[in-house]
Formats: structure tokens, sequence, C-alpha cells
């Protein structure tokens, strides 16, 4: 259990956007699937070595060179265990891609994985060819077996998009012509978008419907170089550090990127941070702080690091639509109340919000409950709390951005690790 502690800091610094982690995903499995192709801008993490894993596991060979893999074209026969790690994206995005290229497979994890739902497919897939069989040996999740078939597939949109984007990866495979029927409003629209926009640079074509999406079949994927923007999400972290600590510039973030977390910029300027662009240089500055409603269905990975910034403002901030946040790494909805609590804020917990009371944060140990964006937020948090700031799991950043506090603290923040002795 590392534990980390962080010091209260001003900071006035400049900082450049890690690779997006759900870009580089998606930009993985279409230059996998396209033979020879370059992706340059893979972060080393948990989450990139998972998807790593199961393309290897698929048979498609891969060389790394520091943040660029790429791709020879070769293929080998796999291997039938694909490990997912934690990645949550990882599992869902390649279970129907293992399966409309007829390779059977048992995916594997440990965490909370194991037990993340997987009905979207469960209900979906058996009727194209695909047997999905949930594991029950420590560490398994499900195995499937069958070649998938397309055809018409009706899609829960309010699960997780996750869902979705696997299927528009996989479907244009299939020999056959498919169309996907949302059954319910489309969550995290944002992410879906990031799929479609590597689709279409791949040469894939999704035609949406009034209903979803129509995906024509015996298509091939053609993505030949790609390099994976800045990451809004992680962005997030450093843009609230300005808004709470002093002032930060960000690198590196397309303006017109279609990531749903881009909204991060448009939330902290309605609590009343000052944003300001210079070029391609998004600038947050330290003010006055109001409360906010906000419907963070499509974003709700900014959910932990927007109830710390309103912990900061005046008035009291609702963030809601969240409940989906109970089936991430950690039941997010109470980690974020427990983590304010222990540093001394105020927060009212619901089946799908939060409610946060501003109130200046006095510090304190609070739990970090294995969850990297939990203890990327107890660290943005610690810059204005009027005592230091203790958090567990800190090796939890391993998961999406191994270097955070190194570049935490370059940036003027002090972080450091507490050894039992």
């Amino acid at each position: 259990m590392t534990r980390m502690c962080m010091e209260p800091r001003t900071i006035h610094a400049a900082v450049t956007a890690p690779p997006s982690k759900s870009a580089a995903h998606r930009a993985l499995m279409a230059a996998a699937l396209s033979g020879r192709a370059t992706v340059r801008g893979v972060l080393p993490s948990e989450d990139m070595e998972a998807t790593l894993r199961c393309l290897a596991a698929l048979g498609i060979a891969f060389e790394r060179r520091g943040e660029t893999v790429s791709f020879p074209g070769a293929r080998s026969s796999g291997h039938p265990v694909a490990d997912c790690g934690e990645s949550g994206s990882t599992l869902r995005f390649f279970l129907p891609l293992f399966a409309a290229l007829g390779q059977d497979v048992t995916f594997v994890g440990r965490g909370r994985l194991p037990s993340r739902p997987l009905t979207v497919y469960e209900d979906c897939l058996p009727s194209h060819g695909v047997t999905l069989t949930r594991a029950t040996e420590e560490g398994g999740i499900v195995t499937v077996r069958g070649r998938l078939r397309g055809g018409r597939f009706a899609v829960d949109g309010g699960v997780s998009s996750q869902f979705l984007t696997g299927l528009l990866m996989a479907l244009p495979l299939c020999d056959e012509d498919s169309e996907i029927v949302l059954t319910s409003p489309l969550q995290s629209a944002g992410y879906v978008d990031i799929t479609l926009s590597i689709l279409k640079e791949a040469g894939v074509a999704v035609e949406p419907t009034a209903a979803g999406y129509f995906i024509k079949g015996g298509q091939t994927y053609r993505l030949t170089d790609h390099t994976v923007e800045g990451d809004w999400s992680q962005a997030a972290f450093w843009l609230a550090s300005g808004a709470v600590g002093g002032a930060v510039e960000v690198r590196g973030l397309r303006r017109d990127s279609v990531q749903g977390d881009r909204r991060i910029e448009a939330l902290l300027r309605e609590m009343g941070a000052r944003l300001l662009w210079n070029g391609e240089v998004l600038r947050c500055e330290k003010a006055p702080l109001k409360a906010i409603e906000a419907d963070v269905s499509d974003v709700p990975d900014l959910v932990p690091v927007l109830a710390v910034t309103a912990s900061y403002a005046v008035g009291t901030t609702r963030l809601y639509n969240a409940a989906r946040l109970r089936l991430k790494e950690s039941d997010r909805l109470q980690t974020t109340a427990d983590l304010l609590c222990a540093l001394g804020g105020r927060v009212t917990e619901t089946e799908d919000a939060l409610y946060i009371d501003g109130t200046k944060l006095t510090g304190g140990a609070a739990d970090g409950a294995n969850d990297h964006r939990i203890v990327m937020s107890a660290a943005v948090a610690a810059l204005a709390a009027s005592g230091t700031v203790t958090v567990t799991d800190a090796a939890s950043v391993q998961k999406s951005w191994p270097s955070f506090f190194e570049e935490y603290n370059a940036m003027g923040g002090a972080a450091y690790e507490l050894t039992n002795r």
C-alpha cells in the first residue's frame, strides 16, 4: 500500500498533456488490424500494456520503442488466454473483436474487472453465433467461443459506451452487414466520437441512422500512421490545479477535439476560473469559484476532480446523472465523497449524484481506493488545502499515468512517498 504525502503549494507552471489513453486504445487496435502501421504517442501504462497483451493474444506482432508502437503486418495463431489487467476498455473492446476473427479466448483480469458487467454482450452476442461463459475461477472473467455474425444488434446505450465501441470496431470485419439499434439514450457519447474518428481515419465506413448505426460487412482497416492527441481527461487534473492552486499552462490539447472530456474547459469557466487560449496553449488561473449544477452523464471521468474543485467554490455544487461511476475501478461516487470528507469537506451522496458544499479543505489522510483518479484528485486537493494530504494506494496511477507524481512535482507540487518504519 503505497502512501503519498502532498503539501499545500501555490503553483505557476507550464506542462504538456499526456497522450490520450482512450484514443490510444482505439488507434492501436485499428493499426493492428491494418497490417503495416505505426502509432505514436502510446504512453506506457498498465492499461496500454493490457491492450498490447490482447493484441499479442490475437497473434498480431508489434515492436515498441518508447512511445511508438509499430506493426510489421505479421500474424501468428495467437493465444487462448487474454490478460486485461484492470482495464475495462480493453476487455469490452476486444471481446467482440476476438469473436469477429473467430478466435476462441478466455479473458482474465484482476481488481474489480472480473465483476464489472458484460450484460450488453451477454444479451446480444449469443444470437449472432457467439457463446459467452462467465468464469468461476479466481481472475477469470469470461470465455468466448464462436465466430461473430453480422445482423441487427439491440444495444442499451445507458450502460457504457465501451460496448458500442467494441461492436463498431468488430462488426466491419464480419461478412454480413450490421445494424446497431440503441434502445436507450447513449451515455458518454464523446467516447464513441473518438471511435468514429479513428474508424474514419482507418478507412472504415460507419453510417449514422435515426436509431443507431449501419456498418457494412467485409471492410478492411487501412490505418498507416497515427499520432495520438493530448488527453483532455488527464489534462483536467492540471487545469483544475490551476483553478485552485495558482496558474497552469497546458500544451498539447486540440481545441477541436471530439473528446467528451474537453468539457472540463467549459465547466471550469462556469465555476469562475480564468481560462485563456494563447495559440495552442490553454492557461487556467485561480479565481473566486462558484458552485454549479452539471449533468455528468457524458463526462463521468471528470467527476472526482470536479468535486475537488467544487470544494473550493462558494455554494453547493450538484454533479448528477453519475450512477455509472459505481461500476468503475472503485465505486467512484462513494470514494469521491469519502475522499473529500476525509480532507474536511462536506459532501452528500445520493444514488446518482454528489452535492458538494464549498469549504476550504483542511487536509488529512484519505483512502485512494486503488483508483488512479481518486489518488490524482487527492493531489489536486492538496494544493489549496490548509494542511498536508496523505493518500493510500498511490501506485494506482500506474494504471493510466505512471509519471503523474513526477510531473506533479515538476509543476511545483510537493509530493513524497511515506515509508513504513
